[in-house]
């Protein structure tokens, strides 16, 4: 039986570490472009808009990662093995976006206007957020995938990095100005800054997008491959997501105005594991087809790390959460406390990440699909009943439960898949 013990050597100077000096580099100028706009709009709308924004832009942000139908990291799964196989995919990954894409901004602007009447959101600013989220976004994201591929993944991620880029540089503009209407202001911005960064990404693509005559629809094949990383990408995303928008359903705007900006913060403090997660995904894409035994340490390595690291940020925060509600100004107040709370979550946050990474690189999206389903499931659940029970120390509960929930099931897992992809190369080897 193959022993599960710690390899400095690898950790120090393996692909990890190569990889991800890079990557955390870029990642932590996403880290203060994100915590810079994060600040400047809670400040801007206050929790009670906030929370109203936070709600239906985490919606519009769930619904739209399956525009793709997983198309995404089907290119990112074939290009790691042969960059020759781009246009294939792609030719049929752009329709696809563009087709499901308007199908899920009709199904978000439904759901916003019948089932979260509680936010009070106008028409053309649901329009504005989902139209950026199932649309814009997804698009935006084949090329960002195709660079990850390539290994090029610092590149990716200051792709990844632009639109938030321009919405920190918008949300300085209006916050400057004062309109009277600042949620309206900035649903339009959301909007606005999403096409010109998709235009730039057009223009310095390596290789252009697909031309609308070489455009396909997927054979039953490609869409029955494409089907796990879709629910994959659902899955993934709503951990991150769903629960702001139960917030905003079962509590006070103020108070989820006050839990989604808490939220935020955790999830901005997890970029460096994701870093290291994206730095070693192409590796893991590789050796977990081509040579089993080499994923053992690479895997072992990142579930270490990810555990140090998720330990020294949750203490990090629990003592910093009294300076936080001086950035985000009176009317945050109860931040603190909401922090303290979110900080039981954050290592749990992080080795469902890892484990979820992990068990894609070695195709078995349905088992991540699976756990994070179950995640979900306690979730709701869990928010239910202790958002009524506890109010707003409630949410930050129900995240826990989930997160941790999560986290044993998909370590439970990855070590199932590691176990399986050695007897199986065993065998074909014997």
């Amino acid at each position: 039986m193959t022993r599960w013990r710690l390899n400095v050597h690898r950790i120090d100077k393996g692909p990890i570490a190569r990889g991800t000096i890079r990557t955390t580099l870029v990642l932590g100028i996403r880290l203060l472009v994100q915590a810079g706009t994060l600040l400047l709009v809670t400040r801007l709308l206050g929790p009670h808009d906030y929370g109203a924004f936070a709600g239906v832009a985490a919606l519009a942000v769930m619904m739209g990662t399956l525009s793709t139908f997983g198309m995404n990291l089907v290119l990112l799964g074939e290009m790691s093995r042969d960059s020759s196989r781009r246009e294939r995919v792609m030719s049929y990954a752009v329709p696809c976006t563009l087709a499901f894409g308007m199908l899920l901004l009709a199904i978000f602007m439904t759901i916003c206007l019948t089932g979260l009447r509680e936010a009070a959101v106008p028409l053309h600013v649901l329009l504005a957020i989902g139209a950026t989220e199932t649309l814009l976004q997804p698009l935006f994201g084949l090329p960002a995938s195709e660079q990850l591929a390539l290994g090029r993944v610092a590149r990716s991620q200051l792709l990844t990095t632009l639109p938030l880029a321009l919405r920190l540089t918008a949300a300085a503009g209006i916050f400057l100005l004062g309109p009277t209407q600042p949620l309206t202001v900035y649903a339009y911005a959301y909007f606005t800054v999403s096409v010109l960064a998709l235009a730039f990404t057009t223009l310095v693509m390596p290789e252009p997008w697909s031309a609308p005559g070489q455009w396909r629809m997927p054979s039953m094949a490609e869409l029955r491959e494409a089907a796990g990383y879709a629910a994959l990408n659902v899955t993934t995303a709503s951990p991150s997501e769903l629960d702001k928008t139960l917030a905003t359903k079962l509590l006070p705007l103020a108070d989820s105005g006050v839990y989604a900006a808490g939220a935020r913060v955790i999830g901005a403090a997890t970029l460096p594991i994701i870093a290291m997660i994206l730095s070693a995904l192409p590796r893991l894409f590789k050796d977990g087809h081509s040579d089993p035994g080499r994923t053992i340490p690479l895997v072992r390595s990142i579930f270490i790390a990810a555990l140090a690291y998720s330990i020294a940020v949750a203490a990090a925060l629990w003592f910093i959460a009294p300076e936080l509600t001086w950035l985000f100004g009176k009317e945050y107040q109860g931040i603190e406390h909401t922090l303290h709370f979110l900080t039981l979550a954050v290592p749990g946050m992080a080795l469902r990440m890892t484990s979820g990474s992990v068990l894609m690189a070695l195709g078995r999206p349905w088992m991540r699909a699976g756990f994070e389903v179950a995640g979900l499931v306690i979730l709701v659940a869990a928010a239910t009943i202790l958002a009524r029970t506890f109010g707003a120390t409630g949410m930050p509960l129900a995240l826990a439960c989930s997160e941790w929930s999560m986290a044993i099931i998909g370590i439970a897992f990855t070590a199932f898949a590691v176990r399986s992809r050695l007897i199986d190369s065993s065998k074909h080897s014997g």
